[in-house]
C-alpha cells in the first residue's frame, strides 16, 4: 500500500508522530504517524477499538499521549489549549445541547465565544435548519440534530474541523448540505478530519484516508492510491462458498480468492472476460445466486474489509 504518512508536501495543519495512547496495559494507539494539510479532508477509518476516537481526542487536547507527539496548527493541544481552542471546531456525534434549547439559541450562544463568528441565521440556513430554528432540540429529528451539531462546530470559522459521523441519520437533502459545507470549508483552506462508518461519503469527500486496525495504520493515501492494489473481481454471494473449489474453477491460486466479509468475496488479479465467464459458469452449474458484481478496482469498502479482516466499520 501507500506511505503511512499521508498528507506530506503542504502546509501542515496537523502533525502526528509516533503517537502511543495507553489504557493501563492496553495499547489503544500504537505509534501512529500522519500529517494533514490546510485545505485537505482526511478520513480516519477503522473498526471498534481501532484507535480513531483515542487519536482524535488526543488531537483535541482531551487525552494525554503515553509517548510520541501531536501538533495542531503548530500548537500542543494540551499545553497551548487556550490559544488553540478558538481555532478549531469539534462536532460531537451525540448531545452537547440542552433538550429545551432551539437551534437559533444554541448557535447564538456559541457565537458569543468567538471574536469573528459566522452569522447565526445565515449558518442555520446553510445547514438547512432555517425552518426549525425555533424548535427545541428534543423535538428535532436525528438528522436535524446532527446538522445542528455541525453548525455549532462551524460557527467559530475554525481552521481545523473535527467531524464525527456528520451524515449519520441525515436525510439525502441534508447530506447534500453537509457535503457542500465540507467542500466549501476545504476550499477556504480549513483542514477537516472526518471519522465515519459511511464509506461512500469518504469516497466523495476525502483527499486522504488513514485506515486503522488494532491501533496501527494498515493503509493510507488517497482512495485512488489505495485502489491500485485492489484490482480483481469483487462479488457477493452466500457466506459459505468453498474457496478452494472456486479457485480451481477460475484457474486462480487459492491465495488470490478471499472472503473479505460476510457474503463478500474478492478474486485478486486481472478481471478478464474469461475469468468473469468462468465465475458465472461456476454459479450457474451449482444453482447458486450471484449478488453484486464489480470488476476492476475495488470500492473503498472492499479495500477496508480486506485490510481489517472483514470487521465492520464503526466509530471507536
Amino acid at each position: 500500500m501507500s506511505s503511512p504518512v499521508p498528507g506530506d508536501g503542504g502546509a501542515a495543519a496537523i502533525e502526528c508522530r509516533d503517537l502511543v495512547v495507553r489504557y493501563g496495559d492496553v495499547v489503544g494507539v500504537d505509534r501512529l504517524s500522519f500529517t494533514a494539510r490546510a485545505g485537505q479532508v482526511l478520513a480516519l477509518l477503522g473498526p471498534n477499538g481501532a484507535g480513531k476516537t483515542s487519536t482524535v481526542e488526543t488531537l483535541e487536547g482531551y487525552r494525554v499521549p503515553a509517548s510520541g507527539s501531536v501538533r495542531v496548527l503548530g500548537l500542543d493541544p494540551r499545553h497551548d489549549r487556550t490559544a488553540l481552542v478558538a481555532r478549531i471546531g469539534v462536532m460531537l456525534q451525540r448531545g452537547g445541547v440542552y433538550p429545551t434549547m432551539a437551534p437559533r439559541q444554541a448557535v447564538e450562544l456559541f457565537a458569543k465565544y468567538y471574536d469573528d463568528p459566522e452569522e447565526p441565521g445565515a449558518l442555520l440556513e446553510v445547514m438547512g435548519l432555517g425552518a426549525v430554528s425555533r424548535t427545541p432540540w428534543r423535538r428535532l429529528s436525528g438528522g436535524e440534530q446532527q446538522r445542528l451539531s455541525m453548525a455549532l462546530a462551524l460557527v467559530g470559522r475554525p481552521e481545523v474541523l473535527f467531524l464525527d459521523e456528520p451524515t449519520a441519520g441525515v436525510d439525502p437533502e441534508g447530506r447534500l448540505a453537509v457535503r457542500r459545507v465540507i467542500a466549501e470549508r476545504r476550499q477556504a483552506g480549513a483542514c477537516v478530519v472526518l471519522t465515519t462508518h459511511e464509506l461512500p461519503e469518504v469516497e466523495r469527500l476525502a483527499d486522504d484516508v488513514v485506515i486503522l486496525s488494532a491501533g496501527r495504520v494498515v493503509a493510507s493515501g488517497s482512495v485512488d492510491e489505495l485502489g491500485r492494489d485492489s484490482e480483481g473481481i469483487h462479488f457477493s454471494a452466500h457466506d459459505d462458498l468453498d474457496l478452494t473449489d472456486l479457485a480451481a474453477a477460475l484457474g486462480a491460486s487459492v491465495q488470490s480468492v478471499r472472503r473479505t466479509g460476510p457474503g463478500r468475496y474478492t478474486v485478486a488479479g486481472e478481471a478478464s472476460a474469461a475469468r468473469l465467464a468462468a465465475l458465472a459458469s461456476y454459479f450457474d452449474a451449482r444453482g447458486l445466486a450471484l449478488g453484486e458484481l464489480r470488476a476492476g478496482r475495488g470500492s473503498l469498502e472492499d479495500i477496508y474489509l480486506t485490510l481489517t479482516a472483514g470487521e465492520p466499520v464503526a466509530p471507536s
